[in-house]
This record gives structure tokens, sequence and C-alpha cells, in this order.
């Protein structure tokens, strides 16, 4: 049966313009797209009038939980949570219980993924040291062969440099990805957010910006002496961002990541003691935010990577300084970035499209999925028109510690096919 999506509007990462156009369907292809499509038989139409039709999101950071802490959320539910944020690929993180760092629990989580009813690509990075400790380095060769797909031990920094160097050359040797959390460990101590006013006046200890910005520099320095692709997780500091700017002008193959959340709040927000604010690395100021943002447009960020962490709620109901780090993500990206951000003309769909689809599967070296004749059809509809009230029942994630928990913000996923199969319309 063939699917024709009518009067579409089509977002590309090649200009901030859309394309009108209609869009037919057969089987796992796209196998026309043109201005008007006429006289198809046995075809469905769905009228896709003042909708987006993009191509499907993938995002290169999530923690799905899967092994040892299924409590919060597990690889079938972040699967679900996915598909519902317009998410039809992600890579999953190695801080599990135990942790992914040998190439049998590789293989037990691609199975895992692989029984996954909820259609999507999922893949898994392995840990850099042998229980994410730092201090002996994991069977790299194995989880490569195994299906790893990227090196971190995010949640944690490899602090000693031998480590990390030796690391490094392995995984430049078997064409892998590594990911740095960067923080030096001495420096955020027992911090709990961002070092500055709003900290000293809650009395909670603080994480400062040295902490993340010494050990960006730090690692830079390390891959430009061996040669890895380094990836820089969830950038929160402008002179952080400057700092990998700088890098990336000397040639050092060196990609980072920003987070939604780093983008949209700061510590601030933080008010009453919510924890649905607390995270690592931590919400930095509003004049952060803004250089963030700035970056973001003009591409020296790689990718919108969302770090969903899901927690339990008698974890996050905890007092602040002894809450859980982490916010869901994987849901309310999309949402929250136009609700924010494109509605208002300060992001263009171009942007979403190059930094939260096309550019994390080059990054692990996956095909791209744009909406041309022939491509595989794996795109979202996007309502601008219609809300979203981000419910208990609405959402799919077993967590719910967000702070859009119950808020209603502007524009839709109203469909989401992958590869040909409609996983979502509403």
């Amino acid at each position: 049966m063939k699917r024709l999506y009518r009067h579409a509007q089509i977002a590309s990462e090649d200009s901030p313009q859309l394309t009108h156009a209609d869009v037919l369907v057969e089987g796992d292809r796209i196998i026309a797209v043109a201005t008007e499509i006429t006289e198809v038989n046995d075809c469905i139409t769905i009228d896709c009038t003042g909708r987006i039709l993009l191509p499907g999101l993938f995002d290169i950071h999530v923690h799905a939980r899967e092994p040892g802490q299924e409590d919060k959320e597990n690889i079938a539910t972040c699967a679900e949570a996915a598909i519902n944020g317009g998410v039809t690929g992600f890579v999953m993180m190695p801080n599990t219980s135990p942790a992914i760092d040998n190439a049998g629990v590789v293989r037990t989580v691609l199975e895992s993924a692989r029984r996954t009813r909820i259609g999507a690509s999922i893949y898994t990075t392995g840990a850099i040291t042998k229980g994410r400790k730092g201090e002996e380095l994991a069977g790299i060769a194995g989880m490569k062969a195994a299906g790893c797909v990227m090196l971190t031990d995010d949640g944690f920094p490899v602090d000693n440099p031998q480590v990390l160097r030796r690391a490094m050359e392995y995984a430049r040797d078997y064409d892998l990805p590594l990911a740095s959390h960067c923080e030096v460990k001495e420096l955020s101590g027992k911090g709990c957010m961002h070092e500055g006013k709003i900290s000293y006046s809650l009395g909670l200890p603080g994480i400062p910006n040295i902490s993340e910005e010494i050990c960006i520099s730090r690692d830079i320095r390390l891959a430009e002496y061996t040669g890895v692709h380094l990836n820089i997780q969830h950038v929160t500091t402008a002179e952080g961002m400057r700092t990998i700017k700088r890098a990336k002008d000397r040639g050092i193959r060196v990609t980072c990541e920003i987070a939604p959340h780093h983008l949209m709040f700061s510590h601030e927000d933080i008010g009453d003691y919510d924890t649905h604010y607390k995270m690592n690395p931590p919400l930095r100021t509003k004049e952060d935010n803004q250089a963030l943002l700035q970056g973001l447009i003009d591409g020296w960020f790689d990718v919108i990577a969302t770090d969903h962490a899901p927690h339990t709620p008698f974890e996050k109901n905890q007092d602040f300084a002894s809450a859980p780090f982490g916010i869901t993500g994987l849901e309310t990206a999309l949402p929250s970035l136009y609700d924010r951000f494109i509605s208002k003309g300060i992001l263009s769909w171009d942007v979403i499209v190059k930094r939260y689809s096309a550019e994390p599967r080059r990054m692990m070296k996956l095909a791209t999925v744009p909406i041309k004749e022939g491509s595989v059809a794996e795109f979202i509809l996007f309502n601008p028109d219609r809300q979203t009230t981000f419910s208990r029942d609405f959402m799919k994630s077993k967590s719910i510690n967000t702070p859009f928990l119950d808020q209603t913000l502007q524009g839709m996923i109203e469909r989401v096919i992958y590869r040909g199969e409609e996983l979502l319309a509403r």
C-alpha cells in the first residue's frame, strides 16, 4: 500500500527555507517528491497542510538504564519515549549496572534492543575503562567487534591522563569516536549546581565553570597528540565552547554536543530547590545560554543531544543536594526547541535537521535520511499549530523528571514514520 503525504512543508539541512511538496512512500522507500503528485492508485492520502515534514531525529546521548536500573527506564520504554519525541534512532550510554564495558554486555544490550517491538535504530557505546573507574582500559577490541559505536565513561571523566591517552590510541586504531564527560572532580567536589550567586543564596555547594573548562582543554590536547576523534559531551560554558572552536580552527578532530536544557534554562530556574533542574554539568548563567545558542546558530556545535537521564520520583523527591543529577529529554526536545526558538524565528528548521538528524548519523558513520526520492522513508510530521501538554499520561518514558512536566508547549509531533512504517499517528 502506498501513502501520499500531500501539501507538506519539507525541512532539510541545506536551506532554512521550507519546500512545499508532496511525498509518496511505498514500502520502506520514498519513491517520489514533487510539487504535486496526482493519479496514484491504491494509495492512502494524508493531508499535511500547514505541517512540517522533517527527517527522523537521532540522539547520540541517551541513558536507557538497562541493564540493572530498569526501575528508571529500560530499552523498550526508552524506544517508546524516543518515538514519542520524533527520535528514530539513538545511542545508549554505558553507565549501567553492570557497566557496558565488555563484549558480552554489548551483545546483551544490543540483543535486547533487537527484541524491542518499537521500531527504532538503537546503538550502544562502550565504557572507556572497566567499571568506568578510570583505572584500567575496558575490552575495546571486543566491544568494537560486538557492535559498540563509541567509547565513553559518561558521568565520569577519565582522571588519569595516561589512561586516557592509551584509550584514545585504541579508539583511533579501531576507528571509534571517544566521547568525553569533561570535569575535574577535585574542583567539582560535592557541588550540586553551578557555583555563583544562586548557589550562595541557596546555601548549596557549587560546581565552577573551570571544572569543565580545564578538562576540555586537557582532553583536546590529548586528542591532538593521539589523532583520535574526540567528542566533547554536553558543553555548558561559553569559554568551553570557545576553546573547542579554537581547536577546530587548528584542525584538531574534535566535535561537541549541546543539550536543549543548556540553551533554555539557567541556574536561576532552580528557584525553591527544584530537583527537575539538577543536572551534571549543571545549568549555568543566562549569559552562557545566549552564547551557546549563538554558537549553535553559527555552527560551532556539531550535534544536539538530550542526555536523556531518567530517575524515579523517589530519587528526585530527595533534598536537592542528595537527589541524582539528570533530566529526561527525548520526548520534550523538539517541541521545546520549537516553542522557545523556532516559533520566534531564533532558530531555523535547517539547524534542527542538520544538528539533530544528519550530523549525529554522520558522526556514527550511518546514512542520513533526507526527504528525497530514493531515500529510506524515515521522517516525522510536526504541526506548529497544535500544542503538547507533557502530562504523565502523555509521556512514554518510565520517568517524569523533566522541567516540562504538566507544561504545555506550542507544536506537536503528529506522525512518526520509521522505514516506511507509521509508528505514531495522533
